[in-house]
């Protein structure tokens, strides 16, 4: 018999599997893992800008892993442009590594809704197997947070070691080159990094199916009990 305290938190682990899943599914169509700026060299040289009128010259840049958008400022005002990473800009990146983290995450959400099964299970029967118990949601959600945290790393090493920003903010530039004035990680990355402490706390709360509480114990009232004088009462 499966004690209330097990279907609790199983039930709660279930719903730490769905957000990892919603949150990696989020991450995956947003475009907003990358946000900073650029400045345009090419403008600046030309023209021997000051100091002070460098922000005519700075503008903005954001992306995703499928697209994105910039603002480029040349001096003649600011011209928006959308970027798209396929089919042709992913080939001037690091394509092994931007593959990598769509993979990455695709795995990892598949691991995510085969957790929330054996979650689901866990919360309603006793299993007979240990892989289908605790002992198995362990090894999913490992494996799940793993991919989320791969899926990150992967995406760290393209910004850091191989220019990521600067790659797609030259894209299809044939006459102004831009430089990098500052980047940072947006919020769909960390998005990514948020699934992988999802499933982390997921095993925490698995490995408190283990935990016995104490029963309460009801005392029953005294049953009055007839005695020689009260029955020759």
């Amino acid at each position: 018999m499966l004690s209330l305290w097990k279907k609790i938190v199983f039930s709660f682990g279930s719903i730490l599997c769905i957000t990892s899943a919603v949150v990696l599914v989020v991450a995956l169509a947003s475009e907003s893992w990358l946000i900073g700026t650029i400045r345009c060299k090419t403008g600046v040289d030309l023209v021997n800008a000051s100091a002070t009128e460098l922000v005519q010259f700075t503008g903005d840049i954001y992306f995703g892993l499928f697209q994105g958008g910039k603002t480029r400022k040349c001096g003649l005002g600011s011209r928006h442009s959308k970027i798209y990473i396929f089919p042709k800009l992913v080939k001037t990146l690091n394509e092994g590594l931007h593959a990598a983290v769509i993979l990455f995450i695709f795995v990892a959400i598949g691991f995510a809704f085969v957790s929330l099964a054996f979650c689901i299970y866990n919360a309603r029967k006793v299993p007979y197997q240990s892989i289908k118990g605790p002992f198995g949601l362990y090894f999913w959600n490992f494996i799940a947070g793993v991919f989320g945290a791969l899926a990150s790393l992967c995406f760290l090493a393209s910004v850091c070691h191989h220019n990521l920003t600067e790659r797609v903010a030259n894209y299809k530039e044939s006459f102004f080159q831009f430089v990098v004035v500052t980047e940072d990680f947006g919020w769909s990355f960390w998005l990514c990094v948020a699934s992988a402490g999802l499933h982390g706390a997921n095993i925490l709360v698995v490995a408190m199916s283990y935990i016995h509480l104490p029963k309460i114990q009801t005392t029953k009232p005294e049953e009055p009990t007839a005695t020689g004088d009260d029955l020759l009462y």
